[in-house]
């Protein structure tokens, strides 16, 4: 089921108004990213505020996911002795089906699959498994302590998915926040799921089923409740005892194939939870309306025009049937995208219930801006396209840019400018655009919108070293060369800054220099190619599209939200460890995390138990500025790592051409260790992917980069960490998008009006001979969903142009091949490849599609 979005606080004000001593604490699964973690304080401060019991539990992959199903989820069913209650997953299990992963699924015994368990979704990332979007249904009340006669009929709470105002939750299920994408752009996925679950059982040789569910787990395809097929996730164990078995024994390793025969199974058969079934419709008193091509009756075969009849409606349904499997493979084979962050929606289920205030609207803001950092957009992961105008594409291009532009508003409103203050204002240099770097008074802890430059921690490292670390500059001016480095200083030099001025602390540099730095950049930085390194001149109020957010603890801190989100990654990715290193970037911690991964941990369970320690670390950071500080020196030594790992893969040409993408191993060197941990992989992929699409763009190859696999040695598990980021996102051409849906606007009246003349010549044609009637009714079908077929194509090229598909690529190889592949985080486009195997992984994976 899935909550429309402007029903966003329907479930916590039931949950609100039904908590009592006696219910179960609420439990949150929360991922490993800034963004959750983000959600997940705004959340808490609400559970908190309404004195609602909850535990947080961190969840690092799939494998944890299961174990936490088993161990905290099932014990809370009602079959199991529990009295039912509230999980809540935050960036958690929005592409796979929970109800199969979390152990609560329906059996020939028992129906009821949830027990009472209601699971809420929040997760931007797509495409959604449609079984929890759509399916997911919780057990109905018992209809005998509901009879009464004379009561009228009730009507549906939930119709097609979709819950309506006066939906009771409380009775179990799994339940999806809708952000409203799911409204909008999935009309044609629902569709096609619930006609799919309301056409009876036929094969596809065009015989009748017999209900019979023999051999059908092992077809190929996409599942119509599992979404994405094979998302249980294999341990090494487990894949080396397949080696030995065939392939139809693996279920859960399916094979995709674009051929009729790899069509998801109709859904006649018993389904896992999450799925309906036609057989609830009459209990619940729910009734769904019916296509009449579904409507179809099977005559007995008495005679030879009854055969052909039934001949001919078999033929019908089983078109039918393979047209809305294609509608759902389609929508499972865009591959990978962002939309909302979750911290963004939350924010918003705070401002709906009146309880915003600026702690959680700077918890938004970091978290909305956390998303650039790790490339995440509306393509998937991948190099994000700056705007050149100024600031940044963010997450999601055009809306992106609206979301952001609704947390500018939201500052202004918690923050209204001093009146008093406009001296302060006109000495800290806030008119003429200098970025803020102390607060405005000892109890200041306002928020404010800044003209931030594409710089790296500025605030907290010398103007030299914030520019030379940034990934935008870097691979603009190519600051891994030598040649790179003369142009920053060239730069420098005609802005009038001398080297020693800014090799000393920012925050210690002249203030005139300061008030005009800004201008000075406009000025000379598009001379070298550098238009969108800050934001273009604005009026003072409103219209200052591109500017960054700033907040300030009085005199203890003043930090940007990008500063947090890079610091608050860190902990995550290096640990608090990381502050201790020596001047040099690395000194002791190094020798003590050598010395801890000389374990072997050929699963993963320590190092996973490692990632949750940080995840408190960080969680803790959120709320004390003097911790975030104390971690500042880990951020830094991060991003040195990054120029220094990317600056040597492409000063020594290490990059590699591949029929699909390009690739590069990081398997020595000082840093190799820092990269075995996906956030921080991903992040040199980005910095090597960005200066690759700028040497593109210079010399004439197109600009928009290619894909790019980036592999990282994790010597003590015997494992390489694989990520593959697409081509290019962040910014969506709308003004192509708007002329596309003309035309297709006008496909479809030549094609209403081609159907109508169509059935007139069906008509004409079946009024003259029965058997006439019948070849030409069977050739007008095909041409119309011939013509149908075109449209979803394109359509659907559409939707998935650009996207990242490697997460579907690297589920292809597992199935097609041997390698021992563990796929366990939430971002698909992450897996470990065995040490032996990454050849014959790379060699198979460089035939796949990998961008849509």
């Amino acid at each position: 089921m899935y909550l429309p979005r402007d029903l966003i606080s329907h479930l916590y004000n039931n949950l609100k108004s039904s908590y009592h001593a006696s219910s179960p604490p609420v439990l949150l699964l929360v991922a490993l990213e800034p963004d959750a973690l983000c959600a997940c304080r705004i959340l808490t401060a609400l559970l908190k505020r309404d004195y609602i019991p909850h535990s947080i539990v961190p969840v690092s992959g799939y494998g944890d996911l299961a174990r936490v199903g088993e161990g905290q989820v099932q014990p809370m069913r009602t079959q199991n002795g529990g009295t039912g209650g509230t999980v809540i997953c935050l960036g958690v299990g929005g592409l796979v089906d929970l109800g199969s992963i979390l152990g609560l699924e329906a059996t020939e015994e028992d129906e009821d699959a949830t027990g009472g368990v209601e699971i809420w979704v929040v997760d931007a990332r797509r495409p959604w498994n449609l079984g929890n979007v759509f399916g997911g249904k919780p057990a109905e009340l018992s209809v005998l302590s509901e009879v009464n006669g004379n009561a009228r009929t009730k009507a549906p709470d939930v119709i097609h998915g979709e819950i309506q105002r006066h939906y009771k939750p409380g009775r179990g299920g799994i339940i999806v926040y809708d952000d409203g994408d799911i409204s909008e752009e999935l009309v044609s996925e629902k569709e096609a799921y619930f006609q799919l679950d309301q056409l009876p059982p036929i094969d596809d040789d065009g015989q009748e089923s017999d209900g019979s569910d023999s051999g059908s787990d092992s077809d190929g395809g996409v599942a119509l409740d599992g979404g994405t097929p094979s998302k249980k996730r294999k341990s090494w164990s487990d894949r080396e005892d397949d080696e030995n078995s065939e392939d139809d024994a693996r279920p859960r390793q399916r094979r995709r194939s674009n051929s009729e025969d790899a069509s998801p199974p109709t859904p006649s058969r018993p389904r896992p939870h999450g799925q309906l079934s036609t057989s609830n419709i009459a209990s619940n008193g729910r009734s769904r309306s019916v296509s009449p091509s579904v409507q179809i009756t099977l005559p007995s075969r008495d005679g030879p025009d009854d055969y052909k009849a039934t001949r001919r409606n078999r033929r019908r349904l089983l078109r039918l049937k393979r047209k809305y499997e294609a509608v759902l493979h389609s929508y499972y084979a865009l591959g990978a995208s962002y939309s909302e962050p979750i911290s963004s929606l939350i924010y918003s289920l705070a401002g709906i219930m009146g309880r915003e205030d600026n702690d959680s609207l700077w918890l938004s803001i970091v978290g909305v801006s956390s998303l650039e950092l790790y490339g995440r957009s509306m393509t998937g992961v991948g190099v994000s396209t700056t705007l050149e105008a100024g600031g940044s594409a963010g997450w999601g291009g055009e809306r992106g840019e609206l979301i952001r532009q609704v947390l500018r508003d939201e500052v202004r409103r918690l923050n209204p400018p001093d009146p008093n203050d406009t001296r302060g204002e006109i000495a800290r240099g806030e008119t003429s655009g200098v970025i803020p770097t102390t607060a405005r008074s000892p109890t200041d802890t306002s928020i404010r919108l800044s003209p931030e430059p594409r710089f790296l921690l500025i605030r907290h490292w010398s103007l030299y070293d914030s520019m030379l670390h940034s990934p935008y500059l870097a691979s603009r001016l190519h600051l891994w060369s030598d040649l790179g480095r003369k142009r920053l200083h060239k730069l420098l030099a005609k802005m009038g800054v001398s080297l020693n001025q800014c090799k000393q602390s920012y925050t210690h540099m002249d203030m005139d220099l300061k008030k005009v730095l800004r201008q000075r950049l406009l000025k000379y930085a598009p001379l070298y190619g550098l238009g969108g390194l800050v934001p273009p001149s604005t009026n003072s109020g409103r219209g200052r599209e591109g500017w960054g957010f700033v907040r300030s603890w009085g005199f203890k801190a003043c930090l940007s939200a990008t500063d947090v989100g890079v610091i608050v990654g860190a902990i995550l990715e290096v640990g608090k460890a990381g502050a201790h290193n020596g001047p040099t970037g690395y000194g002791g911690w190094d020798g003590r995390k050598l010395e801890k991964k000389e374990l072997v941990d050929e699963e993963g369970k320590l190092e996973g138990e490692e990632y949750v320690e940080r995840f408190w670390n960080a969680y803790d950071a959120l709320e004390d500025v003097e911790a975030l500080k104390s971690c500042l020196p880990a951020a830094q030594h991060l991003h040195r790592a990054i120029l220094r790992t990317g600056s040597s893969i492409l000063a020594k040409h290490q990059i590699r051409h591949l029929r699909a993408f390009r690739m590069a191993v990081v398997k020595d060197g000082p840093d190799v260790l820092l990269f075995t941990h996906p956030g921080a992989l991903t992040k040199l992929a980005l910095w090597v992917g960005e200066a690759i699409a700028e040497q593109e763009k210079e010399t004439g190859k197109g600009g928009k980069g290619t894909p790019l696999v980036l592999a990282a040695l994790n010597e003590a598990r015997g494992v390489y960490i694989v990520v593959g980021t697409g081509s290019g996102g962040g910014v969506v051409d709308w003004e192509g998008r708007r002329e596309r849906a003309e035309r297709r606007d006008q496909k479809a009246k030549l094609k209403a009006e081609k159907s109508a003349a169509r059935e007139r010549k069906r008509k004409e044609k079946e009024d003259r001979a029965a058997e006439a009637g019948e070849d030409a009714e069977e050739e007008s079908e095909e041409e119309e969903e011939e013509s149908d077929e075109e449209d979803d194509e394109e359509a659907s090229h559409e939707r998935g142009y650009g996207k990242n598909r490697f997460g579907n690529a690297f589920q292809e190889v597992v199935d097609e091949t041997n390698a021992r592949v563990r796929i366990d985080s939430f971002e698909h486009c992450v897996v470990e490849v065995k040490k032996e195997d990454l050849s014959g992984f790379l060699e198979s994976l460089s035939m796949k599609a990998v961008v849509g």
